[in-house]
């Protein structure tokens, strides 16, 4: 069975569910306990049984130490099994190569789209669906002219996070994937727009 849990930690609420060691989805919401419930309720599988917990296990505890430290703006590496077979294989694909984009960088829609095939709008679906925010930093996936893109909670919180994340990197790199390259940009391009679209 599913557990979750939830706990407000410095003004922010952090939800997780989790059954035995994989992750079934993450939440989280700014000074809203229902909201952030109603992110994770939505991403869990259907009619999968799910139980509240009053007291976090270890890897609860732990996962939502390190979403909180994620929206912090630090340099978590994280080792959480997500559970994403009940994901079509195109949305797998989106985040597994998401996940992959470091702390400081930001890369677009269509980049992302070179390397997992499909459009940048494609791309763009499957990040609006992804059940494990800030676990899976789909806040670090701009559109292609550098402005912040959509965002479930809110183009205002992306950019937030995105600033906290800054490291001062000056050139743009690349990541290879599968024999294909994901463009990598230091997340001070953002700033050329403002985060506006």
């Amino acid at each position: 069975m599913i557990s979750i849990y939830h706990q407000k930690i410095n003004d922010v609420w952090y939800a997780a569910a989790i059954e035995n060691d994989e992750v079934f989805a993450t939440a989280f919401s700014p000074d809203n306990e229902e909201e952030a419930l109603r992110h994770l309720l939505k991403n869990l599988p259907y009619n999968v049984p799910f139980q509240v917990t009053e007291k976090p296990s270890q890897l609860l505890a732990e996962l939502l130490k390190t979403m909180k430290a994620i929206f912090d703006g630090k340099n978590v590496s994280s080792s959480f099994k997500t559970a994403m077979d009940q994901l079509p294989s195109y949305t797998r694909r989106v985040l597994n190569c998401t996940s992959l984009i470091p702390v400081g960088y930001l890369t677009t829609y269509g980049a992302i789209a070179k390397v997992t095939g499909g459009s940048p709008r494609s791309v763009g679906r499957a990040e609006a669906s992804n059940p494990f925010p800030l676990l899976i930093p789909c806040h670090r996936v701009v559109r292609f002219n550098f402005s912040i893109g959509g965002y479930g909670l809110g183009e205002k919180i992306k950019l937030q996070i995105l600033q906290r994340e800054e490291r001062g990197c000056e050139k743009t790199t690349t990541l290879k994937i599968n024999d294909k390259t994901l463009l990598l940009f230091p997340v001070k391009h953002l700033r050329k727009t403002g985060g506006k679209n």
